[in-house]
Parts: structure tokens; sequence; C-alpha cells
């Protein structure tokens, strides 16, 4: 890692940041005291360090010197930064993203996916954002909905390392059909899509370009078996070579129940593995539903900086920009922590030293059971003690 002596961690992070092709003088002319790069570092520490709002921005830099040194302002108003990220081009943000992504996937090089012969696989979904009903007329969806969708292709690099490595921002009546196209590229990995997904010509595009899948498919398509499998786990129902429509080339079908009775129509490319296998590849859909969760809630991504659309485009990029520099720490730390845990390390120690970080991350916790007692009974405690408070028992009549 890049040694920055016994500078705080979130300078560190900060320090990570690829900013090379936005450093050139001509498209900062006239914002000196402002500059892009340094734009983007303060919506990025303001990312990790979960900001509330601009005066809190502002209050933070103010608080930390060397912050702003890495950050390289001398002073900033809020006003000034509202105006700048609606003003960034959404371009050279996702340019930033791109770079970041090509790190941690230089950095996962050797992680093989989900084990058992699985191997890796992209997980794609979209998460809704709701916007304020009054400011953002653009994103209207119907009486008392305004909200924006983020498109999201997540890479399963280990059953513990997961990651995006492209998003599609729109508004929020773009479909997740329709922007399939943009997200399901390469032949690399096998997808694992929800039922939004799998329309008829999707389904047939992919067979043409020989994408791998595992996609969930609605009541709707109509499928012709071609030859039965025997199943041979019990939540599995059917196991089948099918084929649908117009389509001539053939495909497996899986239809399991889970423990709470729910159905599952499975379609996929994957005749290498046991009905349980594609059964367990489809059930991994969860990371992306707990990665949306996670971002929205540690990295604040549910409050918004802006009521423009370039303004949440950015924020977007720059949320996943954050994400991804902790996963850059992680990996080059080689923190055996899971990405959660570390993340909650992490932001206890931003504005500690990474000698303090590593020292925290490398601490062994203690597992001894402690001094065993003999069990005491139980007695009845008094919760009632002291003067303030006013107390009027009442006895629970008996229900005969």
């Amino acid at each position: 890692m890049k040694s920055i002596g016994r500078n705080m961690v979130i300078c560190q992070c900060l320090s990570l940041l690829p900013t090379e092709d936005i450093e050139c003088p001509l498209l900062d002319y006239g914002k000196q005291k402002l500059t892009t790069k340094s734009l983007m570092k303060v919506f990025v520490a303001a990312q990790l360090d979960q900001w509330s709002s601009y005066e809190h921005m502002e209050e933070k830099l103010r608080a930390y010197p060397k912050l702003r040194q890495e950050i390289g302002i001398s002073e900033i108003s809020g006003s000034q930064l509202s105006r700048r990220i609606n003003e960034l081009p959404t371009e050279w943000v996702q340019k930033v993203f791109v770079k970041v992504v090509s790190k941690l996937e230089r950095l996962t090089k050797g992680y093989k996916g989900i084990p058992n012969g699985i191997g890796p696989i992209k997980i794609v979904d979209s998460t809704e954002i709701r916007l304020p009903e009054q400011l953002c007329d653009w994103a209207y969806i119907s009486k008392g909905r305004n909200m924006v969708k983020m498109h999201t292709r997540l890479v399963v690099a280990s059953s513990d390392m997961i990651f995006p490595d492209k998003i599609v921002p729109s508004t929020g009546a773009v479909s997740d059909f329709e922007s399939s196209s943009f997200l399901i590229e390469e032949s690399d990995s096998t997808y694992i899509l929800d039922r939004g997904y799998p329309s008829k010509a999707n389904l047939m595009d992919w067979l043409e370009r020989e994408i791998s899948f595992v996609a969930r498919i609605t009541k709707n398509l109509k499928l012709f078996a071609l030859e039965e499998r025997i199943p041979t786990h019990p939540s599995i129902i059917r196991d089948a070579i099918v084929n649908f429509g117009v389509s001539n080339k053939p495909v497996r079908y899986v239809e399991y129940v889970d423990d709470k009775g729910r159905t599952y129509r499975i379609l996929t490319t994957r005749f290498d593995l046991e009905d349980h296998q594609i059964m367990e590849i489809y059930r991994n859909r969860w990371m992306i539903e707990l990665f949306f969760k996670w971002i929205k809630g540690h990295l604040k991504f549910t409050k918004i900086w802006s009521t423009k659309p370039q303004g949440i485009w950015n924020q977007m990029f720059l949320a996943l920009i954050a994400y991804g520099l902790s996963l850059i720490v992680k990996l080059e730390t080689k923190s055996t922590k899971t990405q959660w845990e570390f993340y909650r390390v992490l932001q206890t120690y931003l504005y500690q030293s990474m000698k303090n970080l590593n020292k925290e991350l490398t601490r062994k916790s203690k597992k001894s059971k402690g001094r065993q007692k003999v069990p005491i009974p139980i007695k009845k405690e008094n919760l009632f003690v002291g003067t303030v408070a006013v107390y009027k028992h009442i006895t629970k009549s008996r229900i005969r």
C-alpha cells in the first residue's frame, strides 16, 4: 500500500483516488479555489464519513487541516459545493469509477467466484431512490412518487468479496429489461437475473450471444419440454430441457420451492451443474439486495446532495467510488474481516493513523468463556426504584 506516513486513514483513502484524467488546468480554468479533483475528494470524503449536509461538510473541513491539505483547499462554502456538483460532467466521474473498478479487478484476479464448480457470477438488478415530490418533477412516476433508479451489475469475486463493476443511472420509468442491454455484455461469468429481465426477446438475444445465465421467469413464458430429468434434491419440483417460443436452442428449466413455500421458476444455460447447484446460484441473488441495503444505510445514499439529474447521477458514482476505495484498502491491508466489518472499523479510525487501523485489524479477539459460576435462583427484580416517577400497580385479572 502507498505509504503516507502517519497521515489520517481518510487521507489514505482519498490519496488512492485515480484523478489523473481530470487534473488538466484547462478543465479548471477560473476554478482554482475548487478544482474538479478537490470537488470529487470532498464528496468521496462525505460518503465515507457520512456527512449529513453541506453545513456538516464545512464543519468537518474546518476541523481537520490535514484533510483540507489532502483535498487541496484552504476553505470552502456549501453553496460552492452545491453549485459545482450540478455542473460536474458525469462522464468525468464515471471515468474515475471505471479506474477504481479496474484496480479492484486486478486485486481480485486470482479469485474463483462461488466454490463447488459454480465459478464467477455477476448479479444484475436495480434499486430505487425516492426524490422530493415538489423539487424533482423531472423524475415523476405517479402521484406522490418521484424517483430514479440505479441499474447495477455486481461482481461476486468470492463468497465474501463483491463490488459493482458497472451502473446505469436512469429515471424511474426505465424498466429492468430495457436496461439489460447495457449491463449484460460479456460471457465471462454467469449472470443471475430476476423476473424483470428475461423477456422473450432478451432471452433469444442472450442465447444468440452465448451468454451464460440463471434467470427467474414468470408464468407467462410458455415452455415446450424436450426432456425430463429426475430431481436430486427434495426442494426441486422439476428439472427439464426445454425451449420457448420461436427459439430452437434448448435451455434448462429448474423449478423449486423455498423454505416459505414460494415457487421459483428458473431458466438457465448451465447444463453442467446439478439441479441443487442451480438453486444455490439463484439464492446468491440476495447478495445484491444486501449490497443495496448496505450502501443506502452506511453510505447514506438516500440522503441526496442535489435535486438536479446531473447532481444525482454524480452522487451515485461518487458513493460507489467511496465503496470501491474502502475495498482497495481492505485488499491491500490483507484484512480477513468481512467487507461490512472492515468498513465499520474503517469508519471508526478515519481520523486516526494507518498504524492504528492496522493494529485494530490485526488485534486478536479473546475467546475465553470466563469464570464459570454456579447457577443462582433468579429473584424477581424490583424494576421501580427512586422517587421521581409515579407508579400504580394493577393486578392482572384472571381469564376464565
